[in-house]
């Protein structure tokens, strides 16, 4: 009799402590130390250079009102950082009267911002980016309010992508020569889907509010946007931004073996009548004969300052994704009568939990630019 409950313990625990689907992350809900975990990407520019092995900066339009970000516009400096001078990477911004000799989309110069982003490819973990939006001293050529550049969106954001063709005479069936291909999120009403992987942490200044920032999640064709309070973080000095993304293993029943292919190591549905709010076009993985689990969102959470800010439970994606940082002017953030504004970057560190729930290998591509140097859309 001992002897089976002792077995029979050894068996409840060993569920807890090796059941990919029950693991728990490493942070449990609190923010990191450097004791509990080593950051697996490290950065406070003080080499003194942007090391390409680790960042490229972009060059590229996208949304309306704007005329994209570039390179030029990315760029190290000095400043004072918690009492201490150090390197710090700007992105700038042009507003509607910057008249300079940079410029962006067809040669425009107003509305171009800066934006870098990270190399690597990142799943669940802790993001943290120390950053100062605007400044506390008011310039020739600069917002009325220095720390609220106000048509311009500061932001930190993960973003990774992947287009895919369906068969355009049979757009509303699976292929398995194609499995990637899903007949329940066509992209633009063509045969073609959008992989997405994406969360805001935060943008800020939407229609010149500094006080509120958009922690936005988007998973393939679903998005889910909150709105919570920045504005101890908007007056001009630097704050730490930290968000924790988590993802899970959980369950996913009355999936057979002839309904899925395998591709890319994650096996893929593909038969039309299961439900797609059920896995948002994610992959599963194969636990034996006819049973699977599938790789899900579990919940983002966000602190400035150490400070709890809210958290997202819709829609979180959990294909990995680069990290992007810097400053652009979309339509939607309103007029920017000023000539320049920034923002300062001062340390960046990212913790990775390498959770059940990742997926890893299937968006891998770095984001293309969309215009050259001279201006003018590359074909």
């Amino acid at each position: 009799m001992h002897s089976y409950l002792s077995l029979q313990i050894l068996l409840f625990l060993s569920l807890f402590l090796v059941n990919p689907l029950l693991a728990d992350d490493p942070s449990d809900g609190k923010l990191l130390t450097q004791k509990q975990l080593k950051p697996v990407f490290e950065e406070d520019w003080s080499s003194g250079k942007i090391d390409e092995k680790k960042w490229y900066r972009l060059r590229k339009k996208w949304g309306t009102g704007n005329h994209g970000v570039v390179p030029e516009n990315v760029y190290l400096d000095e400043d004072i950082v918690n009492g201490r001078t150090q390197n710090v990477l700007i992105c700038r911004a042009h507003g509607d009267r910057y008249s300079g000799k940079i410029t962006g989309w067809e040669k425009n110069r107003s509305r171009v911002g800066g934006v870098i982003i990270s190399k690597p490819f990142f799943a669940s973990g802790q993001f943290e980016v120390v950053m100062k939006i605007g400044s506390t001293q008011s310039y020739e050529g600069g917002p009325e309010n220095p720390a609220h550049p106000c048509g311009s969106i500061p932001a930190i954001w993960t973003y990774s992508y992947r287009w895919v063709e369906g068969n355009a005479s049979h757009p509303k069936k699976f292929s398995s020569s194609n499995p990637l291909y899903n007949p329940h999120i066509p992209a633009y009403g063509m045969a073609a889907n959008e992989y997405w992987s994406e969360l805001d942490f935060p943008e800020i200044g939407k229609q010149g509010d500094f006080s509120k920032g958009l922690y936005n999640t988007f998973c393939q064709n679903r998005h889910d946007s909150q709105l919570f309070d920045v504005s101890p973080a908007t007056d001009g000095q630097y704050h730490v931004f930290t968000t924790e993304w988590k993802t899970q293993l959980r369950p996913f029943e009355d999936v057979k073996d002839h309904q899925v292919v395998k591709h890319l190591g994650y096996w893929w549905i593909q038969d039309e009548s299961i439900p797609f709010d059920k896995y948002l076009g994610n992959p599963l993985k194969k636990l034996g004969p006819d049973q699977y689990a599938l790789y899900s969102g579990d919940v983002v959470t966000h602190w400035i300052d150490g400070k709890i800010v809210g958290t997202n439970r819709k829609y979180v994606p959990v294909m990995a994704a680069q990290l992007n940082l810097g400053i652009w002017l979309p339509e939607w953030a309103g007029p920017s009568p000023w000539q320049t504004s920034q923002v300062s970057i001062a340390s960046v560190k990212v913790w990775q939990y390498d959770s059940p729930g990742d997926v890893h290998g299937v968006l891998v591509d770095d984001i293309t630019s969309n215009f050259g140097p001279d201006g003018h859309k590359i074909p």
